[in-house]
């Protein structure tokens, strides 16, 4: 990601994004005076629940909404075009994972397919509009037909990419064991309702007993992005694809970034969001190493409980 990149970007959505815009007046930011990354202002994520954070040229054409919990309002993400937000997954899913067209790729998605607006629904539906088989498909609470295709796919030795909310995979994990070592089993999070809050490390070893042979990976993103971040390994940090970054924010003052290795607000960078906010101050708390990898540690103490990310993670 090179700084002449979000600088453009950044006095592009200074000029054009309205809440971005009057959010730097009224901190007394001159948009061309801002020569350097390190000191451009995060937008607070709780702005795309009260405002249209958008800058396009045409009405939007979809509208991404947040998966909030009983009682809270949800984040909404117009969005220009749908095209250009299909293009972003590809291009991530390749970098990350290669061509989608050599998986099957399936989704347990309960919590998201029972309410309109998840981009999460999309991007899979994005990557399933790639594959080479007829045995893509979504789940809601059919745990058994979900095992039966996993065993069929198994006996094929086809790869499988299967992506699932936490609490989803979990009660699949309690009452099913698939050994297939071609299938990767991705999480996104979310324990909602479910009144226990598990770090990232129970809720793998929880969940290797129904996956055994597989990889356990996790995926990190939200309404409010374009982009997506992945945990491909055991050490449970997240990579971030070439057009978004994460940085670390004082909790104190928020317009202080904290040096690599220390715990703090994530802020980030998401440059494919041209035409809303790139520059995202979240409420979930983490770190960053010095090589761009981070962890995340949970939300933030009072901040609001957000549906895809109710895991505290230690490191």
């Amino acid at each position: 990601m090179k700084d002449c990149d979000i600088i453009d970007t950044f006095r592009y959505q200074a000029k054009n994004t309205q809440v971005y815009a009057r959010y730097l007046d009224l901190l007394g930011i001159d948009p061309l005076q801002v020569k350097s990354p390190s000191v451009i202002p995060f937008l607070p994520i709780r702005f795309f629940k009260t405002h249209d954070v958008y800058n396009g040229l045409k009405p939007a054409r979809e509208v991404f909404t947040s998966s909030a919990t009983t009682g809270m309002i949800p984040s909404r993400h117009p969005v220009d075009r749908l095209e250009r937000y299909a293009k972003n997954v590809l291009e991530i899913f390749r970098y990350f994972y290669g061509d989608p067209s050599q998986y099957a790729i399936l989704a347990l998605l309960p919590s998201y397919l029972e309410r309109k607006g998840s981009s999460l629904v999309y991007m899979m539906q994005v990557l399933m509009d790639q594959t080479n088989t007829s045995k893509d498909g979504f789940y809601l609470y059919n745990r058994q037909a979900l095992y039966e295709r996993l065993l069929a796919l198994a006996a094929e030795n086809k790869p499988v990419w299967l992506l699932g909310v936490s609490f989803a995979l979990l009660d699949f994990a309690r009452e099913f064991t698939v050994t297939h070592p071609g299938l990767t089993v991705v999480e996104t999070g979310g324990m909602k309702g479910r009144g226990t809050e598990f770090t990232r490390q129970v809720l793998h070893r929880r969940l290797k007993e129904g996956f055994p042979q597989s990889p356990l990976h996790s995926e990190y993103g939200m309404a409010e992005l374009f982009s997506q971040a992945y945990s491909c390994g055991e050490d449970y940090f997240f990579r971030c694809p070439p057009g978004m970054q994460v940085k670390i924010r004082n909790l104190q003052d928020p317009f202080m970034e904290e040096p690599d290795g220390y715990r703090g607000g994530i802020n980030i960078i998401d440059l494919a969001n041209r035409h809303s906010c790139s520059f995202i101050e979240t409420e979930d708390l983490g770190f960053r190493l010095s090589d761009g990898r981070f962890q995340v540690l949970g939300r933030i103490p009072n901040a609001e409980r957000r549906g895809c990310n109710m895991l505290i993670d230690t490191y």
